[in-house]
């Protein structure tokens, strides 16, 4: 998969995301870039929205928050399902594929006539760590 040219903005959100060690809203990108010349969530918004249209970062629905794929050098990810583990005290995220799961999804839509244009699963949960 090759990387698409980005925009100074866009580069900026999706650096920041690479460095942070969680998700990040698009509030704490905002703050994190003000010395960048960042001023408006507007800004950050349409960079993510670009960022997440070429497969380059998630949103995560359950904590409004986003973090780089973790999968950006296989193809066979970019279209399926995206799934993450959650972890509910350290807020570690996990993204991980798995081509049954995704199988599955595949034959229950085609099985009821559903066309699937997005599929992502949260687990919320505790971590190995957390429970060491």
């Amino acid at each position: 998969m090759s990387t698409p040219q980005l925009t100074r903005n866009q580069s900026l959100v999706f650096q920041a995301l690479e460095k942070a060690e969680g998700p990040l809203s698009a509030y704490t990108i905002l703050d994190k870039l003000r010395d960048s010349g960042f001023r408006a969530p507007l800004q950050v918004y349409r960079a993510l929205e670009k960022l997440l249209e070429f497969g380059l970062v998630h949103r995560l629905e359950s904590l409004n928050a986003f973090v780089v794929c973790s999968h950006l050098q296989h193809d066979c990810c970019h279209h399926g399902t995206v799934a993450f583990a959650i972890c509910n005290r350290c807020g570690q995220v996990q993204e991980f594929h798995d081509h049954s799961i995704d199988h599955r999804l595949q034959d229950w839509s085609k099985a009821r006539g559903f066309k699937a244009e997005k599929t992502t699963i949260e687990i919320r949960g505790v971590c190995e760590n957390c429970l060491a």
